[in-house]
């Protein structure tokens, strides 16, 4: 059987068009970070990604031959300047978040004592994560990822032959635990939440799947009254602001606007009626505090929000199910939690794995499979109470 070849998809979908990074060695010997777009299919990007890689490794080898890297750079210095200088200039701010956590509070802490980066080998690594993966349950997946797109690196800029880290010992990335409500407490979930200022955020993820900065990302032009569609063209995510040289420490943070999570997440799905009355509701209840604070009502057009337009901070909704788990004495609930229980019981009912993929938006149906493989081996039924209102629409229906 022939060996499928499985390249590397650098390929990104955006403002409606297909994208990927760039970076460009430059005659004075810094890399130019950015991003090329326009292109009309995924393969068509990555073909363009893999000439970028080609021209970037060419005239790197051309400046390396002339101006010999300093092979004397120690651990510590290289993974610093890996990530002020490299890494961070060609990432969003959630991802550098997430990584300068990493480096500042799990790896940079935990290295006994530094030594050359060429002389970095496969034992010393498997020593580090090993005192890496104390932090936590994934910190030891998280500190073999980072340090081995490090290690990348440092092997095309020259100061490496080998990356040592893909011998090391693989740290598993946990599997998320599922919570699912039975029939009587999701009735007292509901009863509860009818009474709440988030309950049609509630419904939201339980009978329609969102994420949560899907639901925060909502705007009352995404809704079809009349087909009783919405349409996912969005998410809030979090804006935090790190200084460069100030480790994980965050400056400022807000959310902004951004496309949704993979190019599977622009999708139309049907809307249950009794979701589509809440949302009718929320919309006069928003004319109504529009014109209550006027002149200082934001004008962003959200089926979520603050009273006075403003988008909701991405914590708002887990604390307000938090406490209304707590008032009722319910499992703890997560929006997260909400999408698992929605696909859970579409699973139950033998909804195709393709179809419930396409109803998440996730990135392909493996992603699905991996997120649900054990709750289709659970032989403990649980009570469908979806109906065909929930079938995702078909492109040109």
């Amino acid at each position: 059987m022939k060996k499928e070849n499985h390249q590397k998809n650098a390929a990104f979908f955006e403002n409606n068009s297909w994208y990927h990074r760039t970076k460009i060695f430059q005659e004075d010997g810094t890399v130019k970070y950015g991003k090329k777009g326009g292109f009309s299919s995924s393969r068509e990007a990555n073909l363009s990604y893999q000439k970028y890689e080609a021209d970037f490794k060419k005239a790197y080898r051309a400046y390396y031959l002339t101006n010999q890297i300093d092979s004397e750079v120690m651990l510590q210095d290289y993974l610093l300047y890996w990530f002020e200088e490299i890494f961070s200039q060609r990432v969003e701010t959630t991802t550098r978040m997430v990584v300068a956590y990493v480096i500042y509070d799990l790896i940079l802490p935990n290295i006994a004592f530094d030594i050359k980066l060429r002389y970095v080998n496969k034992e010393y690594l498997d020593e580090l994560l090993e005192r890496v993966a104390k932090a936590g349950a994934s910190a030891g997946n998280k500190g073999r990822e980072t340090l081995n797109l490090a290690m990348k690196e440092a092997v095309v800029a020259g100061y490496i032959k080998i990356n040592p880290v893909v011998s090391t010992k693989p740290y598993k990335r946990p599997k998320p635990k599922i919570t699912i409500l039975s029939k009587e407490k999701i009735k007292i979930l509901l009863q509860a939440a009818s009474k709440n200022s988030w309950y049609l955020e509630i419904l939201l993820g339980l009978f329609c799947g969102l994420r949560k900065g899907e639901i925060l990302g909502l705007k009352f032009d995404d809704f079809d009254y009349d087909k009783g569609t919405v349409s996912i063209s969005r998410q809030l995510v979090a804006n935090p602001i790190i200084k460069k040289g100030s480790g994980s420490k965050i400056d400022e943070y807000g959310v902004i606007e951004r496309d949704p999570k993979t190019p599977n997440s622009f999708r139309t799905l049907r809307v249950p009626e009794m979701v589509m009355d809440e949302v009718k509701k929320r919309q006069q209840q928003i004319a109504y505090e529009r014109e209550k604070f006027r002149g200082i009502y934001e004008e962003h057009n959200y089926v979520s929000c603050q009273k006075n337009g403003k988008a909701h901070s991405l914590t708002a909704m887990n604390n307000a199910l938090t406490k209304l788990c707590q008032r009722n004495s319910l499992p703890a609930i997560t929006v997260h939690g909400l999408r698992h229980m929605y696909a859970t019981i579409l699973i139950e009912m033998s909804v195709p794995l393709v179809k419930i993929s396409a109803l998440l938006g996730h990135s392909s149906v493996h992603t699905t499979f991996e997120y649900y493989c054990d709750v289709m081996d659970e032989d403990e039924h649980i009570l469908a109470f979806m109906n065909n209102a929930f079938i995702p629409i078909e492109k040109g229906a």
